[in-house]
């Protein structure tokens, strides 16, 4: 048997959707269809039958399944351990996804460390929203994600990056102490796009059975904190990011005074490349960065 029907068999089984397996495969939708026509002739099952808007595993494709997974994960973690990576010499792009303002705090401490160690490996950023991010790391295209810390689908591995305790931005046109009182009775900015729906603020704030008047939303912090510098809004946000973009900009850096839990940052990656030496090493490198950052 042509041993790729495996893989082909491997991820219509974790997508249970026709369209969705040829993505991650980087093929047609017709050549998936073909390759599992072939898989039903040499079992003499139809495998995987429709329903809804995707496909089910039939009784015998659950029983193949857990072989044909263990022993597609044993050969690719016998080719990992062949490759060879060597950081002072690889020049090999990476892409690194990332929420746009968390760019200014994390992407120039990570190339500054890596013009040191690994001068020719170039890295990427981009912004893809969290429900495509698995299917994009499937194929290839991402190669790890730096997100709040959530819950994952089995394919995503995780490991904790930073924990970032949460502050707030007043202008000069906020005056007087600032308690739990005086924040639930203020203004606010937030930076939430309409789509994404509440902030991780709003989000905290609901559980514990509170809220608070949003005026203003906008899609980045920098844009926030000029908002609150000529106005009398409060921002809440990470306390390094807030205390990198409000230098000189004449706006106080105060405690929450709210019990809201930090802002967990986590770093994702899919298991297929759990043992690809490049990105080890890079997972290294950004735990290690997030360590000296305290």
């Amino acid at each position: 048997m042509d041993l790729n029907l495996f893989r082909v068999f491997e991820v219509i089984y974790r997508e249970r959707n026709l369209t969705r397996a040829a993505a991650v495969l980087h093929v047609s939708q017709s050549a998936v269809s073909h390759a599992l026509a072939r898989l039903r002739e040499q079992f003499a099952d139809p495998l995987f039958v429709r329903q809804g808007r995707g496909v089910a595993p039939t009784a015998m494709a659950q029983r193949l399944a857990p072989g044909i997974f263990d022993s597609l994960a044993g050969l690719q973690q016998s080719l990992a351990r062949l490759g060879r990576f060597d950081p002072a010499t690889d020049t090999r792009l990476v892409t690194l996804n990332m929420p746009e303002q968390l760019e200014p705090t994390l992407l120039p401490g990570l190339l500054q460390q890596l013009s040191q160690a690994a001068p020719g490996l170039r890295v990427r950023t981009s912004s893809v929203r969290w429900r495509e991010l698995p299917l994009a790391m499937a194929a290839g295209q991402i190669d790890m994600a730096i997100e709040i810390a959530r819950p994952v689908e089995a394919a995503l591995r995780q490991v904790q990056l930073l924990s970032e305790p949460l502050c707030v931005v007043a202008g000069p046109g906020f005056v007087g102490e600032l308690d739990a009182q005086a924040y639930l009775a203020a203004g606010h900015v937030a930076v939430a796009s309409w789509r994404r729906g509440l902030s991780f603020e709003d989000l905290a704030l609901s559980h514990l059975g509170l809220a608070r008047s949003v005026r203003q939303r906008c899609q980045n912090y920098h844009a926030a904190c000029l908002i609150a510098a000529n106005s009398d809004l409060l921002l809440t946000m990470a306390r390094r990011h807030a205390e990198l973009l409000n230098r000189g900009n004449g706006n106080r850096i105060l405690p929450l005074p709210l019990p809201l839990p930090p802002v967990g940052l986590n770093l994702y990656w899919h298991e297929d490349m759990e043992q690809d030496a490049c990105n080890l090493w890079l997972r290294q490198q950004l735990l290690l960065l997030a360590g000296d950052r305290g």
